[in-house]
């Protein structure tokens, strides 16, 4: 137990030590990748959880509909496609933003860090290689984390836009007038 508490310990140091080296930027990235992985999460248990239910009430309310040719069906269908098409669009141009968001974030991190080094430059002189170190750290640790938190992102935001797409077109064709009257 008490080597556990002591790792933990040691992992929340070391954690503590990486944000210092990366500047504020550093956190505000760490701030950003947590959003947007909470909104990742919120996508896949909506798509387990209401999004079936959804789904179930909108092709039983076509199939309980008595015709399905008219001009005013079409409209209706197309109204219950959309519905289905912003629910399961929600979040998702919030998640590929932040995904976005996130190397522009490193990126600004590059420019306070580098600012840091021709500090240290202009007041202690090109010699002082150990303060421009802290500098080059602060510049290179952000564009890294920003890079990782876009890269860690990027690939689930794909993957929702790709069942957001697939799930469209089911229930698309699940409402076909061809099927409903069949």
């Amino acid at each position: 137990m008490e080597g556990s508490v002591q790792q933990l310990a040691d992992l929340w140091v070391a954690n503590q030590d990486f944000l210092e080296l990366g500047g504020n930027v550093l956190l505000v990235i760490l701030c950003t990748t947590f959003v947007m992985w909470l909104l990742i999460f919120e996508r896949y248990w909506y798509f387990r959880t209401a999004h079936v239910s959804e789904v179930a009430e909108v092709i039983g309310f076509w199939r309980q509909r008595p015709e399905h040719h008219s001009w005013y069906a079409h409209q209706v269908r197309q109204s219950l496609i959309s519905r289905v098409s912003l629910d399961a669009n929600r979040n998702v141009p919030m998640i590929k933003t932040l995904v976005a968001l996130c190397p522009l974030l490193g990126l600004l991190g590059t420019v306070t860090g580098m600012i840091e080094v021709f500090d240290v430059m202009a007041e202690a002189g090109s010699s002082n290689a150990r303060a421009m170190a802290s500098g080059v750290s602060r510049a290179t640790i952000p564009t890294m984390a920003g890079m990782v938190a876009a890269i860690s992102g990027y690939i689930p935001s794909v993957a929702l836009e790709r069942r957001v797409q697939s799930e469209v077109d089911r229930v698309a064709d699940e409402l076909s007038p061809e099927e409903a009257s069949a």
